[in-house]
Parts: C-alpha cells; structure tokens; sequence
C-alpha cells in the first residue's frame, strides 16, 4: 500500500508528485499513457512569481517589454514576463519524482472505494491500487472528484499559432498580455463577447499570436476566434507565411468547489485552482504544492486514520476560509467582467493596470490576503471611470450572493 496515489501527470498531477516525494512519501502515480509526453498548449507566467522559488531556468523566453492594449491607450506594464519551456518544466518535476523512486502505473482511474484506513483505485483495465490517500489531478472533468452542478460555467477560449508572417505582427522583442484594440472589426462585431490578442516574439522571425476570449458563457468558438485573428491581421496588412504550431485552448474559469467533505483530494484543475479572473494556475500550482504536500505527510503519519479525516485536514490546507473568502470575490470581479461591453471592459483594463504594480500584480498572482484585496478593489473602485464605477455598483447587487459567500466563509 502507498502513502499516497496520484491521479493523473499533467503539470498539476507532476507538481503535487514531486513535492510529495521531496517530503520522503512513498507515492504512486496513474498516467493514462507512458511518461514523459509532450505538453502542446504554452504556459506563461511573471518572472516576479519565478525568482523567490530559484526556477527561472525553466523558462525558454523571457520579455521586459510587456505590454497592455486598452481604451486607445498603449500601457507600458513594466514587468518581465516568460514562457515555460514545457521540456524542462516536466523534467524538473520527473526528476524529483524519480529521486523519491515514485511508482507509474499506466491506466485509466474509473472507480474508487474507500477502507477503514486506505482508498483503493480500479482502473478501466482493472488494475486496483491501494493508498493511504488519493489525490486527482487529472483536470477540469476529474475521475473521481465530486463537484455541485452549475447551470453557468463560464470558460476561457483561445485559438493561436506558432509561425512567420510577411512582417512583424507586434513589435520586436515584445511581449503583448492583451490587445483589446478592435478596429478591425465591423461595428455589429464588436457587440460580440470581446476578445483580444495574446501574443509574443519568440526570435529568429518567430512569433506566437493568439486570439482569446477571458471569459464567456456559453464559449467563444474557435472558428470566431480563428476569423478575428485572421481579420486583425489584414487589418494591418500582415499575411502568415509559415504555420508551426497550431494552439486550442478551452477551459472553464468558475467551476464550483469540489466537495470538502470527500475522502478522494484534489489538485490543480480538479480542484478549481484555476485563477478566476486570470485563467492562469501554473505558479499557483508551483507555489502552493509543497504546503499541500506537507500537510498529506503530517496527515498519512496517523496510521489508524480513516481516508476522510486525512482528506478533510488537507482541504481544510488547500481551501482555508481565506482561500474561498478571496475566490468569492474574484468570481464576483468575473461575473462584472462579463456583463462589462466592449468599451466598458477595456476602460475597466485601463484602470486596472494603472494601480500601483504592487497591487495588480499581486491580485493577478492570488498572493493577497482579504483585506489587501478589498484595498485594491477599493483603490480601482476610486480611480476608474464612472461608467465602470456604476456597472461596479450594480454588480454589487446582481451578485450579491458572492459577496455574502466573501462574508460568510469560515473554517
């Protein structure tokens, strides 16, 4: 029997593995196909969020011309930004994994059955492991975690690519976190959910570019995001050239709560650590693995522990009161978004990366407590425009439920 089981090896199920092994635990992991596999999508993240844990090796490009597009304004960000060389982001965790000699089982998780002191997993092949504590991590539709429905998940939508262009589509040597400019659109288009350009140099003529949607329910398909990307481009008369690389991503932004009260625990995506008002989760997951992972070894040491007490002190680690105190509000900032039109979102923008980079920085990364998030909301409340001012106000009614469940969290 294992200390504890892993459910899944993408960056979240890797990332809680290794730091489980970095605390002595003897784990296991279930990946549905051999180890190691290619990672298509990019991950981006703040150098700032890097440079405390000593990782910045593991990116592959890094940019100190960052830059915002919002409400005709060019915002100079004044923050370096890098791209994770997927390669050596999954090595890192690998080699960790393999000094702790972790264990890989190839199969697919299909049920779980909890014991007086252990859970055991059947595989669709019918493979059954036993561990002092599951963990699924296989992503936004886990095996074996159990969440509330929701009529309204909102989801985050991207289509990009990889390639040459007949000239520059950004800037040399530029980093780009959003371009809300949409004057290559038809004024019936622009009535449409926003979406904006993400895009980066990659050097050597080489550039990422992709068209996003920050949030929209029901999701912004990838044909329109494709035709948008494209009509930007002949807006400014750049033609692709070379295709490398083709980008989908879709994922949900507000996925309920799993339910605290299980034996199975959760991690990354399965456990709605994807950042609500971002969509981000890769330095969440890199900043928030080795508490977790101490917290399990302090709970597996009580050998006559049931799987539900060793799991309820472990999400009381991952979701403390603070924790969905703060989710609450940033669900509420989501739902604002959302209801925000074209011009409304991109004054909303303006405002927001016009605070002091110590405050919208910090909310971007999820590393303020309550009562620093609600100054900063309060500080972009006083220094916006009164039409976001006002759409602000009526949110607060229209969503008042978030806010009580800010209120009401505790332990």
């Amino acid at each position: 029997m294992f200390d504890t089981l892993v459910v899944g090896s993408g960056p979240a199920g890797l990332a809680i593995a290794a730091a489980l092994c970095d605390e002595g635990l003897n784990v296991a992991g279930l990946a549905p196909v051999p180890l190691p596999v290619e990672w298509s999508n990019t991950y981006g993240i703040w150098c700032d969020e890097l440079e405390p844990m000593n990782l910045m090796h593991l990116l592959s490009h890094r940019w100190q011309n960052s830059v915002a597009y919002a409400a005709q304004q060019k915002i100079a960000l004044q923050r370096e930004y890098g791209l994770f060389d997927n390669v050596k982001l999954q090595n890192y965790f690998l080699e960790r994994c393999d000094r702790g000699q972790m264990t890989w089982y190839q199969g697919t998780a299909a049920t779980v059955k909890h014991l007086a002191n252990c859970s055991c997993v059947t595989t669709t092949e019918g493979t059954t492991l036993s561990a002092r504590l599951v963990i699924d991590a296989s992503g936004h539709k886990p095996a074996l975690l159990k969440r509330p429905k929701s009529d309204r998940i909102t989801y985050q939508a991207a289509y990009g690519i990889v390639g040459k262009f007949s000239s520059p589509p950004i800037e040399s040597q530029q980093f780009v976190l959003m371009d809300y400019r949409s004057d290559h659109l038809p004024p019936a288009e622009r009535q449409a959910p926003p979406t904006f350009l993400y895009a980066m140099d990659l050097g050597n003529d080489v550039f990422f570019i992709e068209e996003t949607s920050l949030a929209s329910s029901p999701a912004v398909t990838f044909e329109v995001l494709q035709q948008r990307l494209e009509q930007r481009l002949a807006f400014r008369g750049v033609q692709v050239k070379e295709v490398q690389h083709v980008e989908y991503c879709l994922f949900p932004m507000n996925l309920p709560l799993p339910s605290l009260d299980q034996s199975v625990m959760g991690f990354g995506g399965a456990a709605s650590l994807v950042h609500p008002a971002s969509g981000y989760m890769v330095g969440a997951l890199l900043r928030r693995a080795p508490g977790v992972a101490k917290a399990i070894a302090h709970a597996v040491e009580h050998q006559n522990d049931p799987p539900a007490r060793i799991a309820a002190s472990v999400w009381q680690t991952l979701w403390s009161s603070d924790e969905r105190r703060k989710r609450a509000l940033y669900l509420f900032g989501l739902e604002n978004l959302m209801r925000f039109d074209e011009q409304t979102l991109q004054a909303f923008f303006a405002s927001f990366f016009q605070l002091p980079r110590s405050q919208w920085s910090t909310f971007l990364a999820n590393t303020l407590s309550t009562p620093e998030m609600l100054q900063m909301m309060m500080n972009l409340f006083g220094h916006t425009t009164p039409e976001v001012r006002w759409n602000l106000i009526r949110s607060a009614w229209s969503e008042r439920a978030l806010l009580w469940e800010a209120w009401v969290a505790s332990e």
